[in-house]
C-alpha cells in the first residue's frame, strides 16, 4: 500500500469526477430529485388514505412493495458478497471494480428495508419489532440478519476508503476538512496498512456468510409457510442463487454507466466485463437448473393447489410474465454471453445484465403473486394489479438509488486509487520472481 503523499501521475483522472461538476450533471440530478419528490407525493397520498390506494387485498396482502424488497436486497449481494469473494482468491482483475460493487450493497440495502415499511402502511408499526418481538417468526430473523448485514457492509466499504480518502485530503484543499475527519488520521505507514490489510481480511471473511444468511432468512420467510408453491426446501439456495445473479448483473451496469460518463476506459477495461460475463453465465446456467428442478417436482408432485398456481403461471394469466423471464434469464444472456464475440464485448455483457435485471425482478413477481392470489384456503381467488402509488414509488426508489451513487462519486474515488497503485507493485514482484524461477543464473535453487 502507498502513502498518501504518492505522486499519482495519470491517476489523477481519478480525482476529475470530484473536481468537475458540468451543468448536465446538475441537468441529471434535478431530474432524479423531481421523480423522488414524486414519489414523496405518492406515499404521502398512501399515509392520508391508507393502502386502499393501492392494488394490495385479501388475499394479495403482498404484491409490488414485497417483490421489490426481495429484488432489492438481491441486487445487494452485488458488492460485499463478490469483491469478498474476489479479494479472498486475489483475483488481481478486480481491483478495479470492488469500491463500485461495494457502494450498491450499502445503499440498495436500504431501499429494501423501505419497501417493508410501505408495504406495512404506517412506519411506525416497524416498531412492534423491537416492541413485541417473536423469537419463533422468521420475520425477527429478517431484521436481524439485515441490519447485521448493514452494519457489515458498511464497514466493508469504508475500510479500503480510509487511504484513498487520505489521498483527498492531501489533494484536494477545499474538502479538507472533511476528508481529515473521515481518513482517521492516516498516514501510509507501513505498522497502520497491516492493520488495515488485516482489517480487510477479516471483514471478507465475516461478510460472505452474512450475506448468504441474509437472502436464506429472505426465503425462510416464504418457504415457512402453507402457500402453493412456497413451501420448499429449495428456496434458500434457490434465492442466494438469484441474488448472486442479479447482483452480478447490477455490477455490470453500473460499471458500464460509470466508465462512460467519468471517461474511466483505461480502468474499467473490456476484460474486466468478460470476466464478469463468464460468472454471469455460470449463474444463468445455475438459476435455470434450479427453475427447473422446481417446476419439475411440482408438476411431477400434482398436489391441486400447486398446480393451480403452477399453471397459471406457465399457461394462464401470468404464463407472458413466465415465458418473458426465461427467455430473459436463461435464452438471453446464454445466446449473447455463450458466443466469446459479444461476450468479449461491453455492450454484449450489458444487454446481457439489462435482461437478467428484467428478468429478476419478474421472477420475484411470480414468487410473490400468483401464490398470494390462488390460496390454499376456502376463499375465491383475487387478481392483483399495482396502483399508480406502488409504480411511482417503485421509480422514486430507483431515482434515488442512482441520484445517491452520483452524490458517492462525487465525494469519493469509485475506482480504489491505492489498491490501482498496490496492484502495480504486485504485477512487477510477481513478474520478476517468475522470471527468476527459470532464467538461469538468476534463482539459487530449483534449476538454476
Amino acid at each position: 500500500m502507498q502513502a498518501p503523499s504518492i505522486d499519482l501521475g495519470e491517476d489523477v483522472r481519478l480525482l476529475r469526477p470530484l473536481e468537475r461538476t458540468g451543468p448536465k450533471f446538475w441537468i441529471f440530478i434535478g431530474i432524479l430529485t423531481a421523480l423522488w419528490l414524486w414519489g414523496m407525493f405518492a406515499w404521502w397520498t398512501q399515509l392520508r388514505r391508507g393502502l386502499g390506494v393501492t392494488g394490495l387485498s385479501v388475499p394479495v396482502y403482498w404484491g409490488l412493495y414485497i417483490t421489490n424488497f426481495v429484488f432489492f436486497i438481491g441486487i445487494s449481494h452485488a458488492g460485499t458478497l463478490i469483491s469478498a469473494i474476489l479479494r479472498l482468491t486475489q483475483a488481481e482483475w478486480r481491483r478495479s471494480i470492488t469500491r463500485a460493487a461495494e457502494v450498491i450493497t450499502v445503499l440498495v440495502l436500504f431501499f429494501g428495508v423501505g419497501c417493508v415499511i410501505l408495504d406495512l402502511g404506517r412506519p411506525d408499526r416497524m416498531l412492534n419489532v423491537l416492541k413485541h418481538p417473536n423469537f419463533s417468526s422468521p420475520l425477527l430473523w429478517d431484521v436481524t440478519s439485515i441490519t447485521v448485514y448493514l452494519i457489515a457492509s458498511t464497514v466493508y466499504l469504508f475500510l479500503p476508503l480510509i487511504p484513498d480518502i487520505a489521498i483527498l485530503r492531501d489533494h484536494m484543499p477545499k474538502r479538507r476538512w472533511l476528508y481529515s475527519i473521515l481518513a482517521l488520521g492516516w498516514s501510509g505507514s507501513e505498522r497502520q496498512q497491516r492493520r488495515l490489510n488485516l482489517a480487510i481480511s477479516i471483514m471478507a471473511v465475516a461478510v460472505i456468510p452474512i450475506a448468504v444468511s441474509v437472502h436464506t432468512v429472505v426465503s425462510w420467510v416464504f418457504a415457512m409457510t402453507v402457500q402453493p408453491m412456497w413451501h420448499s426446501t429449495i428456496f434458500g439456495p434457490y434465492f442466494v442463487v438469484g441474488a448472486i445473479f442479479s447482483g452480478i448483473a447490477a455490477i455490470i451496469i453500473a460499471m458500464a454507466i460509470i466508465r462512460r460518463a467519468y471517461h474511466l476506459e483505461e480502468y474499467l477495461k473490456p476484460i474486466h466485463f468478460n470476466n464478469l460475463g463468464i460468472l454471469l453465465l455460470v449463474m444463468a446456467c445455475l438459476w435455470f437448473y434450479f427453475t427447473f428442478a422446481e417446476f419439475l417436482t411440482t408438476y411431477y408432485g400434482a398436489e391441486p393447489s400447486h398446480m393451480e398456481v403452477f399453471r397459471s403461471k406457465t399457461e394462464g394469466e401470468f404464463s407472458p410474465y413466465f415465458w418473458i423471464m426465461v427467455t430473459s434469464c436463461f435464452v438471453i444472456p446464454m445466446a449473447l454471453l455463450g458466443n466469446h464475440r459479444t461476450r468479449n464485448t461491453v455492450w454484449g455483457t450489458v444487454a446481457a445484465s439489462v435482461s437478467v435485471e428484467l428478468g429478476m425482478w419478474l421472477e420475484r413477481f411470480l414468487i410473490v403473486v400468483p401464490s398470494l392470489s390462488h390460496p390454499r384456503l376456502p376463499m375465491e381467488a383475487s387478481s392483483y394489479h399495482a396502483s399508480w402509488v406502488e409504480w411511482s414509488l417503485l421509480i422514486s426508489f430507483l431515482s434515488m438509488f442512482i441520484l445517491l451513487y452520483a452524490v458517492f462519486t462525487k465525494l469519493f474515488p469509485i475506482v480504489s486509487i491505492w489498491e490501482i497503485h498496490e496492484g502495480r507493485k504486485h504485477s512487477v514482484a510477481e513478474v520478476t520472481e517468475r522470471v527468476k524461477s527459470y532464467l538461469p543464473g538468476m534463482a539459487r535453487s530449483g534449476h538454476g
